[in-house]
């Protein structure tokens, strides 16, 4: 049940941050692990760990989001790479197709920087922090006020990671900034230029499931994980607040399945799409390109 204040329209940051840890501790406490080896791996969002060095990653994004003003629902489908230039290194690229405007095309493209600037390792325990950067591309419509490089916006996003495993849970937390540009297809940002910043903060939370006990890296591996994933308009302080319960397969310690639900527990910052599925799709090649 979400708070009367969050209907107010002077709702105060105060409030968001005590409601967004409330409903943090409640799923994560659902989840509570005996001690073992555990994944640092979300669906929603990265953690501050990279991929191997020299690993080669694919992936496949889908979304079938439900659309507030049209009958039909959006679909996405994200194809991405990723290599791992170093332990500390990785980058990716990607593009985005969407049907959003009735037919299926191309959306536009993005990169994705990130480096790993602490590691703070133990046996069944470690603490790590990244730095990452985007720049995306987007040809699609602007018209709504949040900034969602997914599915509507241009811009570049900036941020902190902050990841601690411990045994079989790991906790993960993301602050970033957000700068709004026009489109690729010329298409201006409509709001003005005041609110084309926004801050965006995400909460993560995950256990392994299964195995129960390692006697191989061959053995699958089932994480269950919570993730609260949130964003404020820097000038207007209109904020949304999603929730997004989601399973992780692991096959071989290569390939991946990820299957979540994301839903608005707080929508004063107005979007066309907030509720809906992700299934994804990733493939790991260990040593490519290199000798």
């Amino acid at each position: 049940m979400i708070y009367k204040e969050a209907l107010n329209p002077n709702l105060k940051a105060s409030f968001i941050l005590k409601y967004f840890m409330k409903q943090f501790i409640i799923a994560i406490s659902i989840l509570v692990p005996a001690a073992s080896q555990s994944q640092e791996l979300f669906v929603y969002t990265e953690p501050a760990s990279n991929i191997s060095a020299h690993t080669l990653g694919i992936r496949l994004e889908q979304m079938l989001m439900k659309d507030r003003y049209e009958a039909q629902n959006s679909y996405y489908l994200a194809p991405k790479v990723m290599y791992g230039l170093s332990k500390n290194l990785m980058v990716q690229g990607g593009l985005l197709f969407s049907n959003i405007q009735k037919n299926f095309y191309l959306n536009g493209g993005s990169i994705n920087v990130k480096y790993r600037f602490l590691s703070n390792d133990d046996v069944h325990s470690h603490f790590r922090m990244a730095a990452f950067g985007k720049y995306i591309v987007n040809n699609s419509h602007i018209h709504e006020y949040a900034i969602d490089f997914m599915m509507h916006n241009s811009g570049y996003e900036t941020g902190i990671i902050a990841t601690q495993l411990m045994n079989r849970l790991a906790i993960s937390a993301t602050g970033s900034f957000l700068h709004a540009t026009d489109n690729a297809n010329g298409e201006k940002f409509l709001f003005g230029n005041q609110l084309r910043n926004a801050f965006n903060y995400s909460l993560s939370g995950g256990v392994l499931i299964l195995p129960k006990e390692y006697t191989s890296y061959k053995q699958a591996n089932l994480n269950l994980m919570v993730e609260l994933l949130g964003q404020s308009n820097l000038h207007n302080g209109f904020n949304f607040l999603d929730i997004a319960p989601s399973l992780q397969l692991i096959i071989s310690s290569r390939m991946r399945v990820d299957l979540g639900y994301r839903w608005a527990m707080v929508k004063k910052l107005q979007r066309s799409a907030a509720d809906g599925a992700l299934l994804r799709f990733e493939y790991n090649i260990y040593n490519a390109g290199h000798k």
